[in-house]
């Protein structure tokens, strides 16, 4: 086996500059020679006999190489030989034009390249080095961390530990730096909260290797060998948070020298070097998406803001989740809610970078318009899915930037009295007062028949269900059929059939099929299985078991025909609708009294409890 050295001894180099110095000796470039002498263990290095100091004219580098191929080929003949290339990047023709003669001239030799990049030969096996699985992270972190500091103790720091290891994203460089930091830190806790914020801050004074003393440089290193439309599309790329696809890239890129037919073989550029990750096969029935590494994007959005392109980049970001949000919205109402629902989840990190941006000091008044408007058009994901409480906060963020009090601030804040009503009726009910003149004076039935409708989820929270019942009624008189932005009128009528169902169980029946033979209800996924729900839950009401049963099964077969369980493909999250129909089930399945719900968000907040006449 031959077994290539740095000069000066010191053990194998294991990320250095190694490939470099093997192709300038050999293809004469300037540069120091390659040492002599038996390795460890009596493997043999190719020493100065085989590989000449060609410091002069590159003239000489013909013998050099001769030579190597003369020690290899006698080497070859008497055992297997392995010959290392570390770091090739920075040489990588030059290292592939070397590989390519020695296996020509030396068949038997194998070669082990270790690159960002594959060198592109025939006959070349690639492995790609994964990064490290969660609970290697978390060993090769504990293992660093009882160096740095031999105070450290794991018990109590078990979580702490894992969300570092799970913003490093199992990057074994900037696991070892973070380990090496304890000894500054206060805790591990302290530790993961600063990482959160970023990741370039990095270094320690140990490794040989310059790059490797700081996760910057490491990355920067990757920057440098980067071609510049390439560096173009890895700098405007890093606003974004999650998935992007290559016509989001190219959007985002315009206006930075790139053009757009140059931006795919960019991003494939980017994934080989492991800027980027690719998440999708390539030529599936999706078009491919790529999601950037938290350091890389550190990096990126750092050389952006040097080049002073960073607001431009923000926002193109901006403008394309406004429409992004504005065609889920399209799609909730066309009937196609799966599709709407998956348009969100595969963009919901950077609908919360979108509200990043927008809350920003500096942020114009324009991007706080766009993202108020994004959440509210995004409705159903925050009412439907059960993201109430993240709904909530972007609202809480955005709201006191509103500077106009105009129709979309007032949808705004009827947003966030639907957010806030099962847990902060008193918030909800000051919220609701603020929209309603505005509606009113514009004249819009449909917000007008919104705010009844959340009306009526207070006076259900606080157990009035005569007041629930007549706003529930409101609201499905006034709300227009296809009204975009906001629950369909048998939502409302679903909701009135459950408040009815004790008082007037005739009156909750008809209203339940009233819901059912609404306009556009059969392409509404969640108002068919709620007014479904209220048909089962007045049945049940009134005695007949069976048929409560029945109808209630049969509604979570349709929901989730139409609306896939978590873990299968085009999954969103599960609807609340679902859950109420499990609790109906359990209800039933059971001696207690049934315990009814109306479409009202499910948030993290402690429901206030209910009187026994609800029960």
């Amino acid at each position: 086996m031959i077994y290539v050295r740095c000069p000066g001894g010191g053990g194998p180099v294991a990320v250095g500059a190694l490939a470099a110095r093997v192709a300038e000796a050999v293809l004469g470039s300037r540069g120091s020679g390659v040492g002599a002498g038996a390795g460890a263990g009596g493997r043999r290095t190719v020493g100065a006999g085989a590989v000449p100091d060609v410091r002069g004219a590159r003239t000489k580098a013909r013998p050099a190489l001769a030579d190597l191929v003369a020690a290899l080929r006698g080497t070859a003949g008497r055992r297997p030989v392995l010959l290392l290339l570390d770091d090739a990047d920075a040489v990588r023709t030059e290292c592939a034009g070397l590989v390519q003669r020695l296996l020509m001239d030396v068949p038997g030799v194998r070669v082990l390249v270790t690159c960002r990049q594959a060198l592109g030969l025939g006959e070349e096996r690639v492995l790609r080095l994964a990064p490290l699985t969660p609970d290697a992270a978390v060993e090769l972190f504990l293992a660093r961390a009882r160096d740095a500091a031999p105070g450290f103790r794991a018990e109590g720091a078990s979580a702490a530990v894992a969300r570092i290891c799970r913003v490093l994203e199992g990057v074994p460089l900037a696991v070892e730096l973070a380990a090496g930091q304890l000894d500054t830190e206060p805790s591990a806790r302290a530790l993961a909260d600063r990482l959160e914020q970023g990741q370039g801050w990095l270094a320690a004074p140990g490794p040989a290797l310059r790059r490797h003393r700081s996760l910057r440089s490491a990355v920067g290193a990757a920057y440098l060998l980067c071609e510049r439309p390439e560096r173009a599309v890895w700098s405007r790329s890093s606003v974004f948070e999650g998935a992007f696809t290559e016509p989001t890239a190219a959007y985002l890129c315009a206006g930075a020298g790139v053009a757009p037919h140059q931006v795919s073989t960019c991003l494939a550029q980017l994934a080989a070097a492991g800027v980027l990750e690719a998440l999708d096969e390539p030529g599936g029935l999706r078009p491919p998406r790529y999601r950037m590494t938290r350091a890389a994007r550190d990096f990126g959005a750092e050389r952006l803001r040097a080049a002073g392109e960073f607001e431009v980049a923000v926002e193109r970001h901006v403008l394309h989740h406004r429409r992004l949000a504005e065609v889920a919205e399209h799609l909730w109402h066309a009937g196609d809610q799966r599709q709407a629902a998956r348009l969100v989840r595969d963009n919901a990190a950077d609908l919360t970078a979108l509200v990043e941006y927008a809350s920003r000091p500096e942020a114009p008044a324009a991007q706080v318009t766009a993202a108020l408007a994004t959440v509210a058009d995004l409705w159903f994901w925050w009412t439907v899915h059960d993201h109430g409480e993240e709904g909530r906060a972007h609202l809480a963020r955005l709201l006191p930037r509103a500077t106009a009090d105009d129709h979309l601030t007032a949808r705004a804040r009827w947003l966030a009295a639907w957010l806030h009503a099962p847990g902060d009726p008193a918030t909800a009910r000051a919220l609701l007062g603020q929209v309603w003149p505005t509606a009113v004076l514009a004249g819009d039935d449909a917000l007008i028949g919104w705010v009844a409708h959340v009306q009526g989820v207070v006076a259900w929270e606080r157990g009035d269900s005569r007041t629930a019942a007549e706003c529930f009624r409101q609201a499905a008189e006034t709300v227009p059929a296809f009204a975009p932005g906001g629950p369909a009128p048998a939502v409302s009528l679903a909701a009135l059939a459950v408040a009815q169902a004790r008082t007037s169980p005739g009156a909750a029946g008809r209203s339940a099929r009233r819901a059912l033979s609404s306009p556009g209800v059969r392409d509404d996924a969640w108002a068919t299985a709620l007014a479904r729900y209220a048909r089962a839950y007045t049945d049940h009401h009134q005695g007949h078991t069976a048929r409560a049963w029945h109808r209630a099964h049969r509604a979570l077969a349709t929901l989730d025909a139409r609306v896939p369980l978590p873990g299968t493909p085009d999954s969103p999250d599960i609807p609340s609708v679902r859950a109420s129909l499990h609790r109906l089930l359990a209800d039933i399945e059971s001696p207690r009294t049934p315990r009814a719900t109306v479409p009202a968000p499910r948030t993290d907040t402690p429901m206030p409890s209910r009187t026994s006449s609800r029960r």
